[in-house]
């Protein structure tokens, strides 16, 4: 479960980011988990709850928006939505399609307390 590791980045970002600003816990998280980033959503939740036990992340609101995947069809020149990865273009039915939105992991913002 590669969740796991990636919560434990999740929470490496948020204690950094707690002892630069000087906060005291985390009351709500947002992330962005694109359709193509190849995320466990419920996974992803369970772990953050196992590596936030004892730390300023614990107790927190964590919200996950889910964007759509995006890619650009070299063949039709044109910005499509890409539900999975290995699939045509579904405007041309090409197979050149550059995976360009939509397949990240980040932290979008955090609402902190003192």
């Amino acid at each position: 479960m590669h969740e796991m590791s990636l919560a434990g980045g999740i929470l490496a970002l948020v204690e950094d980011a707690a002892r630069r600003e000087g906060f005291g816990s985390v009351a709500q998280l947002r992330l962005e988990a694109g359709k193509l980033a190849g995320v466990e959503l419920s996974a992803l939740r369970f772990a953050l709850q196992v590596v936030a036990r004892g730390t300023c992340l614990e107790g927190a609101q964590v919200l996950i928006d889910e964007p759509p995947g995006q890619g650009w069809c070299m063949n039709c020149a044109q910005n499509v939505e890409v539900h999975e990865r290995g699939q045509p273009c579904p405007r041309c039915g090409g197979w050149q399609l550059m995976t360009n939105g939509g397949d990240r992991l980040r932290v979008v913002d955090m609402q902190v307390r003192d």
